[in-house]
């Protein structure tokens, strides 16, 4: 019998357990050998596994009476002389971006100072540098991965190419444990920071879905709109005089006043914690879809006529880099897509699946895996669209007989 007991174990009752609904254990794994034993466990006992990065997750999937594999101990930064950073799982992005500011280095990636940067990337990674630079996946150069059979691999473009392909927008859990991740950083830029706040909403959200998809890469700007309130928020990489020309056309097409602050030579690392709060939080309830084209203008009333108290939408800008890849050249599937719509509001709120359904008409159809939604129909198929078979045929192969499994997994 496989004794966890040299590991760090919380079990029911353990100070730090949390809440239920609960795995079996938690164990809070501190190296690659200590992801090993756990999976020895889980192929003696028959339980199944999932790891947590350390970070959060739209969705609860823990498995009961199964296992936890927390990373958050798996920490580590470091980068090298030619720029690729390697970053343990349980990395957030609150120590990544301060510690890759340190070599003048950032990478594409989100606001949030909880994110974790393995969750982050394999489902993708949408943030404010992505137009330009692309996904935080697509930085992504290596991985060492604990697979179901515990066998302990490295992938990358010439090592484990499938595995490496299927790393890279699937979502996280799939396939076995990453443990670490290589990432091809660019030189951390200087940027505006962008923010700007009124009260109409109606031709302010028809105008940017018709202009933020379109901007230049260097000019990434999201929306966030609330009753009697629509912010607009991001960063741009242009010069200061290009950046203020292109939102002034902006704010000229959607008729209202110049009301911009905009912040001059702000570091990268730094600009990303000011918008967290204006990130989707994870104690809310979120419903998304990626949308090709701008919506109705009846479409846009209804939904802006549900907006009181808490409620959200949150528009986010694709386009862009992001697009310039192709759609089957990495897992993450959703390459044609203008712009992500999030609704957003507190749990047991019926407003989110009624906006939602409001706003699915003219959707693509297509899901954000880091936006898992238990509320969908045929999620493989959203999460996944045309990547869904190959990416079904290496589930198969790297986990047979399903130890990563949770609801919705492929």
């Amino acid at each position: 019998m496989i004794d966890l007991t040299a590991l760090d174990v919380l079990s029911p009752g353990s100070l730090g357990y949390g809440a239920s609904p609960q795995p079996g254990l938690v164990v809070r794994c501190h190296s690659v050998s200590d992801v090993v034993q756990v999976m020895a466990y889980a192929a003696e006992t028959g339980k199944r596994v999932v790891p947590r990065g350390g970070g959060h997750c739209f969705v609860d999937r823990c498995p009961a009476g199964g296992i936890v594999a927390d990373l958050s101990g798996m920490d580590r930064i470091e980068v090298d002389d030619g720029g690729v950073a390697t970053i343990g799982a349980g990395a957030r992005l609150g120590s990544v971006y301060p510690a890759l500011h340190e070599f003048g280095r950032t990478i594409p990636a989100g606001c949030g100072d909880t994110v974790g940067i393995a969750g982050l990337t394999l489902g993708g990674g949408i943030g404010l540098l992505g137009r330009q630079y692309g996904l935080t996946c697509d930085r992504l150069v290596g991985a060492q991965v604990v697979l179901a059979d515990r066998s302990v691999v490295e992938c990358g473009e010439g090592r484990e190419a499938d595995l490496f392909w299927a790393l890279r927008g699937a979502g996280g859990g799939q396939f076995g444990i990453v443990t670490e991740l290589r990432f091809a950083t660019v030189p951390e830029p200087p940027v505006c920071r962008i923010e700007g706040t009124w009260e109409e909403q109606e031709d302010l959200v028809k105008t940017w879905q018709d202009w933020a998809p379109g901007a230049p890469d260097g000019l990434t700007v999201n929306l966030s709109v609330q009753a009697g309130r629509a912010t607009l928020f991001g960063a741009s990489t242009l010069p200061p005089r290009a950046t203020r020309e292109w939102l002034r056309e902006f704010t000229a097409r959607a008729g209202v006043l110049y009301a911009i602050d905009i912040r001059l030579d702000v570091p990268y690392s730094m600009v990303k914690p000011t918008f967290s709060t204006l990130d989707s939080a994870a104690a809310s309830r979120v419903r998304s879809e990626f949308f090709a084209g701008a919506m109705s203008e009846g479409t846009t009333r209804e939904l802006l006529k549900g907006l009181t108290g808490n409620r959200r939408l949150a528009f986010t800008a694709m386009g862009g880099a992001y697009n310039r890849v192709a759609e089957d050249e990495t897992a993450f599937a959703h390459r044609g897509e203008r712009f992500l719509l999030e609704q957003v509001s507190e749990p047991g709120d019926p407003w989110v699946d009624e906006a939602w359904r409001t706003a699915h008409a003219e959707g693509s159809g297509r899901v954000y895996p880091n936006f898992p939604d238990l509320a969908l129909e045929d999620p493989v198929r959203a999460y996944h669209a045309g990547n869904y078979d190959r990416l079904a045929a290496l589930k198969k192969t790297f986990d047979p007989h399903r130890v990563f499994d949770f609801p919705q997994a492929l």
